[in-house]
């Protein structure tokens, strides 16, 4: 909720004090009687000439008689803006018994003693004249508000902007957001206070300094949204404005360019953690990857996950003759069916439910569709429950990625991209190894059919990065849960740190890699800085407008097994060779002999299948050395 909202939800809950109340009413039943009083005096100037007490008894007496009936019946007490006919009826009652206690007066101290009509005429047109200012203030009154909330109303509709910057991106903003039936573009924001007051673009600008500036230009403007049009002044920001936009309760949004990997405009959206913690923007072959995967048929295993769904998005955007998507969860299926409907109504799409492990169902879909790119994403990643679930970690990530590499042979596919992770380097766990495991097996893979010892003619292209901001099951959601429902936020240790990349950046990066000349090796991804998952929480909690350790309370629960206190760093100078892209390495790694990983791969499949998991992890870490255990039951086997 906007300061303008907040400030009108405030007004709406509140109400004129009664006293307040109380005197404007007294004070509208004195001038009414004034202007009785007046109106007698210009009609019949011979009846109040020269009496002067009956003209001060008949102002007193209002004055007295209106604040003990209006005290007497609580009309003050009725809220103004649900005045009722009932309402109406009680004011009414209440001037009677004033004009009552007015005649009562005129009787006992005038110099008349009884009646006469022109002063029940007087009587008579004070009740009236008295019931008609009484009521039509408060028609005025509500009518205001009416018109007032109504105001709100299409504020609330039409969400009221400030643009960041004096670009030609804002520029462009405001041209394209001109007629917006969803976006009124009130101005521009600069923190250079040499441009305020000047026009751009037709919109006044403003400078600002401090967060109270935010704070009176939300108010004055109405507006409940701050838009950046570029990322690299969202990151500028993010400890000045973005600051204070949290702490007032103001919108960050962010206008995303026209997609990157296509020519669908991306639509606004709320500027978000990982935003925060990204990086430049990475460059990418655009041409290169157009002609790589326009008009192919692209398969995607795991495509409802979070790389496999931002990987369709990608594709979508390229122009791709089909794209089949291949996922065993239903539900996440269907959202991302519907999502590509309406964002690429031209796209043609096949989703098909199966899972790796079924070689049958993963058979109909390359028989049935011939894809001739398959990115494999399809993997169980998360290192606790792999830890209680080691069989299992086996059977998808190692035998479901050998299925699908096999038939990728079988059915002459072009090139297989396997996604991997950082944990398969010195792996200190179940999920780490099995990754491993797959990536020995489809190396040693391609490299047979490089030697020709195994025919085929796909090449294998295995690509390596860490942890992805935002992804289903990471941190970012975890915190995000955690801090809606008032903390407290759960960070395994305060010293943990891990390196991040956002979805998208990761997707463009493996499509680079996959169009570069990489067949048979392990590509890896500069990572950038590590990131303290401690200084994530507390960033995330203050994003929420809250206070750490006042409004959302830290707690440390520990390292889970298997679980890295650092992550390795994937792409020193040390562990790989450079390519031509400077955010891609060749990682050097041991290379397998097919036979030998194909042997593993068939004896690890046994055990998966017998679940017989101290003999698989024995074999584990006999294939891979590297791995030793930590903070895990399966360390005993290190011995």
């Amino acid at each position: 909720m906007s300061r303008f909202e907040k400030r009108f939800a405030k007004l709406a809950a509140n109400y004129l004090d009664v006293r307040l109340v109380l005197v404007m009413d007294v004070v509208l039943s004195v001038l009414a009687s004034m202007l009785v009083l007046l109106l007698t005096y210009l009609l019949l100037p011979q009846f109040l000439t020269g009496n002067r007490m009956f003209s001060l008894i008949w102002i007193v007496s209002s004055f007295a008689g209106s604040l003990v009936m209006f005290l007497a019946a609580k009309t003050y007490t009725i809220i103004i803006r649900h005045t009722t006919f009932q309402d109406l009826v009680r004011f009414a009652m209440a001037l009677t018994g004033k004009v009552a206690f007015m005649t009562i007066a005129l009787l006992a101290f005038s110099k008349s003693h009884s009646l006469g009509n022109v002063m029940i005429v007087m009587l008579f047109a004070d009740l009236l004249v008295s019931l008609l200012m009484l009521m039509g203030v408060r028609l005025v009154m509500i009518a205001a508000y009416d018109i007032y909330k109504s105001h709100v109303r299409e504020i609330q509709k039409c969400t009221r902007v400030l643009v960041y910057g004096t670009t030609d991106k804002t520029l462009s903003a405001i041209t394209r957001f001109r007629n917006s039936p969803h976006y009124a573009l009130v101005g521009v924001i600069t923190p250079d206070v040499a441009l305020d007051g000047v026009k751009f673009a037709d919109k006044s600008v403003y400078g600002f300094e401090k967060s109270d500036d935010i704070d009176r230009l939300a108010l004055k403007l109405s507006c409940s949204a701050i838009l950046f049009t570029r990322m690299d002044d969202v990151r500028e920001e993010k400890e000045r404005l973005i600051r204070y936009c949290n702490k007032i309760g103001i919108k960050v949004l962010i206008l995303p360019e026209v997609g990157e990997l296509g020519d669908t405009p991306n639509v606004i959206r709320e500027v978000k953690i990982e935003d925060l913690l990204g990086r430049e923007e990475i460059t990418i072959a655009m041409g290169e990857i157009r002609s790589g995967f326009a008009g192919k048929v692209v398969m995607v295993t795991g495509a409802a996950g979070s790389i496999g769904s931002e990987l369709c998005r990608q594709l979508a955007a390229l122009k791709v003759e089909k794209l089949i998507l291949f996922d065993n969860a239903e539900t996440p299926m269907h959202n991302l069916r519907l999502e590509l409907e309406e964002s690429f109504p031209a796209l043609h799409f096949e989703p098909v439910i199966g899972d790796v492990r079924s070689k049958p169902r993963l058979d109909y879909a390359f028989r049935h569709y011939r894809p001739q790119v398959v990115f494999h994403a399809a993997a169980y990643k998360h290192v606790p429950l792999m830890e209680e679930n080691p069989c299992e970690a086996i059977m998808v990530n190692l035998a479901g990625s050998r299925n699908v590499a096999d038939k990728c042979i079988e059915y002459d596919v072009e090139k297989m991209v396997m996604i991997s992770t950082d944990k398969a380097v010195n792996p200190t766990n179940i999920m780490g190894c099995s990754k491993r495991l797959a990536e020995i097996y489809v190396q040693s893979l391609g490299q047979a059919i490089e030697a020709g010892t195994r025919s085929g003619r796909t090449r294998f292209v295995t690509t390596r990065f860490g942890n992805v901001l935002g992804s289903n099951g990471s941190v970012i959601p975890r915190f995000r849960a955690q801090i809606e429902k008032g903390g407290p936020v759960t960070v395994t240790h305060p010293d943990i740190t891990r390196f991040f990349m956002t979805i998208p950046e990761a997707c463009r990066l493996v499509m680079q890699a996959a169009i570069m000349d990489t067949a048979n090796k392990i590509c890896v991804f500069d990572m950038g800085q590590p990131v303290k998952i401690d200084t994530l929480a507390r960033r995330m909690i203050e994003l929420s407008g809250k206070t750490v350790g006042v409004d959302i309370k830290i707690e440390y629960s520990g390292l889970r097994p298997g679980e890295k206190l650092y992550e390795e760093v994937l792409s020193n100078a040390e562990n790989t060779i450079p390519t031509d892209h400077g955010r891609i390495r060749i990682a050097k790694v041991r290379t397998y002999d097919y036979k030998d990983a194909l042997e593993a791969e068939e004896r690890l499949e046994e055990l998966g299948r017998q679940v017989d998991i101290p003999a698989m992890v024995k074999l584990m870490k006999q294939v891979v050395p590297e791995f030793i255990s930590k903070n895990s039951r399966f360390a005993e086997f290190d011995k």
